[in-house]
């Protein structure tokens, strides 16, 4: 009795699938930080992208350069040279000869940067932030280089979209999942992003405090949220989410406050790790089925009298094996991982609205 009841079938029926669920998902490029976040991962209905860096590359190129006053480009890059924000390092890189030196620059995330000089106090960010203008309708992220609260020039940028973008997020809409953006830029450059990849629900100009708030709310009507960012903007909302993603180019606070780092530029990560965790959650409520049910039709047999210790060894062993080669399926099934994220590119998805 005490050589065939042994727990090993139990013991193993978690870390065993937790096991292979990773290493494919880390052949995959995704990076599981915590095992539990698999099965939190499992749970989530709602999926919330940051833009910039996120839904986009984070590379972006500074487009109207050639109109830009040079001193006001080399006083705008000064400024970006002390930020790690995706659109401070496209000024700076963008600024030949470098920019002016500033004694002092503080980071205000969300809004911009902000040096205090003999001759005033420069400002770069947003538009709010800087002089308190109303936004452009243009479809290009801006940034606003400010003097006392008077614009002195504002700088356009595009990016682009990471790969496989749109297919990733009807794949998601397919599976059921609701999707919306949660983003720090302009309106304008928000609602065509989202108008483009299929997302109907969309927040733009948004502090990190915003993100924590629209998180919390979704949270609290009972859905589960799933974040994926990039910026340090963005980790509140990374920590305060129920489960969340980051890709690898991620500042290091934001890769800190995830569960999962993605490696690669595809935004199919992203229903991959999804699909891989509800499946490893499928095997493990199998494994433990297995192991109750060997138990229930074992233990009998030895009170009875009807197996030797040896009969009872290679049963006790058999139910161990089983549970493992059932967690091996999780390779054979994801096998066409691929299949699932781009068959799903052609589903119609509905128009604009904000996400309320």
């Amino acid at each position: 009795v005490l050589i065939i009841t042994c727990p090993c079938a139990l013991g193993l029926a978690v870390p065993v699938v937790q096991v292979v669920a990773a290493g494919r998902l880390f052949r995959n490029g995704v990076m599981v930080k915590d095992g539990s976040a698999m099965e939190r991962l499992a749970e989530v209905d709602t999926v919330l992208f940051d833009k910039t860096g996120t839904l986009t590359l984070g590379r972006p190129r500074l487009v109207n350069g050639v109109e830009v006053k040079r001193g006001y480009l080399a006083l705008a890059a000064g400024l970006a040279a002390h930020s790690r924000h995706p659109l401070s390092q496209a000024l700076y890189q963008g600024a030949p000869g470098g920019g002016e030196r500033f004694a002092e620059v503080t980071e205000l995330p969300g809004q911009g940067l902000e040096a205090v000089t003999d001759e005033g106090v420069y400002r770069l960010g947003n538009r709010r932030f800087a002089c308190g203008g109303n936004a452009h309708p243009d479809e290009l992220s801006e940034v606003v280089l400010s003097l006392d609260g008077k614009e002195l020039q504002r700088f356009l940028f595009e990016d682009a979209v990471r790969p496989d973008g749109a297919s990733a997020v009807a794949a998601l809409a397919a599976s059921g999942f609701s999707t919306g953006i949660l983003s720090g830029d302009r309106a304008p450059v928000v609602k065509a992003l989202a108008r483009r990849l299929g997302i109907s629900l969309w927040r733009a100009e948004l502090s990190p405090r915003d993100k924590v708030d629209a998180v919390a709310e979704l949270d609290r009507g009972g859905s589960k949220v799933l974040m994926v960012g990039d910026g340090i903007n963005d980790a509140p909302a990374l920590a305060a989410a129920h489960v969340s993603i980051a890709p690898a180019t991620a500042a290091d606070v934001g890769r800190q406050a995830a569960d999962f780092v993605f490696m690669h530029e595809s935004l199919n990560a992203v229903p991959l790790a999804i699909e891989v965790s509800r499946r490893a959650g499928r095997l493990i409520r199998q494994n433990f089925a297995l192991a109750i049910g060997y138990n229930i039709i074992a233990v009998p047999i030895a009170l009875a009298g009807y197996a030797t210790p040896l009969i009872a060894a290679v049963a006790m062993s058999t139910s161990s094996i089983i549970v493992v080669v059932n967690a091996l399926r999780l390779n054979r099934l994801v096998g066409a991982e691929r299949k699932l994220t781009m068959s799903a590119a052609s589903t119609p998805m509905s128009g604009e609205a904000r996400l309320a």
